[in-house]
């Protein structure tokens, strides 16, 4: 029996070195389901905000949607610190110093407390500016900027989540994440309604109860998270020793995050100034329209990502753990199973866009200007969703090495060189509308995934040094 052939093992719902022996489909099964069960709660909080704007007005769906471009702009920023975590975390483990491990996992957590809080206040003072830059004015503009500002109440406490998941997925738990997201879920799911129409002593909110509800939610996860770590959890427990600042294993943390955050910020204003070109395609109602039904597309579009985040959340923890374990071959073949067992999932998802696509959007708003703006052009964009699957997957599996400066590459070529002049001609030069917007879009998606997976057969990356 060969190293990948020998059973996977389980031990109190975690993995007991399975990772760096067992069969590699199993286990990247094993590892993908709970995050993937995590990603799709995620993607749910979003889409039922979404869904609750949409039963409000455009204006609501807007405000919502750019909400949703700051809440990934800080996500970006978290991945200074996620990224590095995941990769140390993995390698560390895989090489059986699980002591290393514990101490660069509670680093982390302290580096999250400290990145949380700047990128809250700079979201607040910032969100004036974000609405101005989507050509937001009077009741529209003063409706985002209250609803960014309280978002960013919560980003000290979303941080603090978001990292402690890292580190367990580091060590190769996956499903601790998963059962906190699924709480987060449960509590928007019920707050959200209940401060948007008042139910009971509640007060009647409207769009402000939405963002209200998930920000509870939020900081009520961070307190289930931080509980958990201080309990102890697949061999990490937080120890206020182990919190004071260390400055050569915080840097070891941030020399392999701060690409990949330089990389998502890249990638965030890209897509924003693409936001920007979408909200200029045309002025009134139709303007209105054809920013609504990209906002509407962007959300469904999670079904895509999400799975391939976690099948490359799972590769890029295989891939770490191999690696210390001084494996390069199996980690190699992780990431080349990680999307071949993906990109079944993706291709009935676009599958499904490219059929459905018009009862996606009647369901998702009751405007029919916005239906008839978004229901082709979402048909086109369905039929690249495995490409997309395929460019995730391949450049978190890179991160999990700790590459993270190609991927920084890829990126800048793919969002200054393709999709914002694509876009801007396509779409308003040529008066393209939506579907003129989309082809640079489209275009990058393409070049992502080309140059990722060249990236990832050279197989340079796999002998990054962390």
């Amino acid at each position: 029996m060969s190293i990948d052939q020998e059973p996977v093992t389980l031990s109190g719902g975690l993995l007991a070195g399975a990772i760096t022996t067992g069969n590699i489909r199993r286990m990247l099964l094993v590892l993908a389901v709970p995050v993937l069960a995590e990603q799709m709660l995620n993607a749910f909080v979003g889409m039922f905000d979404t869904f609750l704007a949409g039963r409000i007005s455009a204006v609501a769906t807007n405000a919502i949607g750019l909400a949703t471009y700051v809440a990934w702009l800080a996500s970006m920023l978290f991945a200074m610190v996620g990224t590095g975590t995941t990769a140390l975390v993995a390698r560390l483990m895989g090489a059986g110093d699980h002591r290393e491990a514990n101490h660069l996992a509670n680093q982390s957590i302290s580096l999250a407390a400290i990145n949380g809080i700047a990128t809250g206040v700079l979201l607040y003072a910032l969100a004036p500016v974000f609405a101005g830059l989507q050509a937001m004015t009077g009741e529209a503009a003063a409706i985002t900027v209250e609803y960014l500002r309280l978002s960013a109440v919560g980003s000290a406490m979303w941080s603090m989540t978001l990292i402690g998941g890292a580190a367990l997925r580091g060590a190769g738990d996956m499903r601790t994440p998963m059962v906190i997201q699924a709480a987060i879920n449960i509590l928007n799911v019920i707050a959200s309604p209940c401060l948007v129409y008042g139910v009971g002593p509640l007060p009647e909110l409207g769009i402000t109860g939405i963002v209200c509800g998930t920000v509870l939610a939020q900081t009520l996860g961070a307190v289930f998270m931080l509980t958990v770590l201080a309990r102890g959890r697949a061999g990490l427990r937080l120890r206020y020793a182990l919190l004071k600042p260390s400055p050569a294993r915080a840097w070891r943390v941030l020399r392999i995050g701060v690409p990949a955050g330089a990389d998502g910020s890249i990638m965030w204003t890209g897509h924003f100034i693409f936001l920007m070109v979408i909200a200029r395609l045309a002025a009134g109602q139709i303007g209105e329209a054809f920013y609504a039904a990209h906002i509407v597309a962007i959300r469904m579009e999670a079904l895509t990502y999400l799975p391939a985040t976690a099948w490359g959340t799972a590769a890029a923890t295989m891939i770490g753990q191999a690696l210390g374990a001084g494996n390069m071959k199996r980690a190699i073949r992780s990431g080349h199973e990680a999307v071949l067992q993906c990109g079944l999932l993706t291709v009935a998802v676009a599958a499904g866009f490219h059929l459905a696509a018009h009862h996606i959007y009647a369901l998702m708003h009751t405007d029919p200007l916005v239906r008839e703006a978004g229901t082709e052009p979402f048909r086109i964009l369905a039929l690249l969703q495995p490409l997309l699957g395929m460019s995730i997957i391949y450049i978190h599996s890179m991160r999990g090495a700790g590459d993270t400066r190609f991927p920084l590459v890829i990126t800048l070529v793919g969002i200054i060189l393709i999709r914002l002049p694509i876009g801007f001609v396509f779409g308003i030069v040529l008066s393209g509308g939506l579907m003129g917007a989309w082809l640079g879009m489209c275009a990058d998606m393409i070049w992502r995934a080309a140059s990722a997976w060249l990236r990832y057969c050279g197989g340079k990356w796999a002998a990054t040094r962390v």
